[in-house]
């Protein structure tokens, strides 16, 4: 069981690097299955999220070092504009771990050893050294197209992104993006987000977040396969999330109260013991 809470360890700090990605040079296209590049951009907006809330049972898969993969089990929830929370249950449904991720910043509790770490996005920022937030993270796991430092995005965003058109589906790339990169790749003409990249401008360092299994989620397409892969570091790493009993149920507590008996560390003292 402490092996399954090192691992959930490291897939929160795999979800946390959801900062970097390779550029990619783009030619203007003029017609997308019969639409304007607009029009199919508005598809992709409007076809994507709706739900404001989101539950599901989570097979949770990670790769440190490809020497494969570790799986643990749990569930994942989701509140619009509130809360993500990735409970870790291996055994019996008991919780051993939790991350908790919200507009103010990250708590993640280690039930086993009984201590915590919470910081703001104003740390994780600076740590990661990546423009993130709330919303980013919200839109990777809702198979939602973002803008950096912008909430949902609506049909008046069109103009944000280029797209092209090449054999495995429909490039977006964001224009005005500064030292990052952010890119989406679609697949027409169901409109469908089909990979998510975000990444630093001039460096090796790629975090893809892939979607797959698509299934009917009240009357719309939701992914019930994710698979995240983290590029340019000294190891590859790479983490799947498995989605079952998909539903928009919010009958949920929305945040968690840490216990007065944990005692609360520090992130590097976390990574510290990742490291060893």
């Amino acid at each position: 069981m402490k092996r399954s809470v090192k691992w959930f360890w490291w897939t929160f700090m795999v979800v946390l690097m959801a900062s970097c990605s390779s550029t990619k040079s783009l030619k203007k296209t003029h017609s997308i299955e019969g639409m304007t590049e607009m029009e199919y951009v508005e598809d992709v907006i409007e076809h994507a999220g709706g739900w404001n809330a989101l539950t599901a049972k989570m097979s949770l898969a990670v790769d440190l070092e490809g020497k494969g993969a570790t799986r643990v089990n749990g569930t994942l929830r989701i509140k619009k504009g509130e809360v993500i929370q990735l409970s870790i249950a291996p055994f019996l449904g008991i919780e051993v771990a939790r991350a908790e991720i919200s507009p103010n910043g990250v708590l993640v509790i280690d039930r086993m050893n009984k201590r915590y770490v919470q910081v703001s996005f104003a740390e994780v920022k600076a740590l990661a050294h990546a423009d993130l937030d709330f919303h980013t993270l919200q839109a990777l796991f809702l198979n939602e197209l973002f803008l950096p430092g912008k909430g949902d995005l609506t049909v008046r965003d069109v103009s944000a992104f280029r797209v092209e058109q090449e054999v495995q589906g429909v490039w977006l790339d964001v224009k005005r993006a500064k030292r990052f990169s952010y890119q989406f790749l679609t697949q027409a003409p169901e409109a469908l987000l089909k990979e998510s990249r975000i990444g630093l401008e001039g460096t090796p360092y790629l975090l893809s977040w892939k979607y797959d299994n698509f299934r009917t989620l009240e009357q719309k397409l939701f992914p019930a396969e994710m698979q995240l892969a983290f590029e340019g570091g000294k190891k590859p790493v790479k983490a799947a999330f498995n989605l079952s009993r998909l539903s928009t149920d919010a009958d949920w507590e929305t945040h968690t109260e840490v216990s007065s008996k944990y005692e609360k560390v520090e992130l590097w003292d976390i990574l510290k013991l990742l490291i060893k």
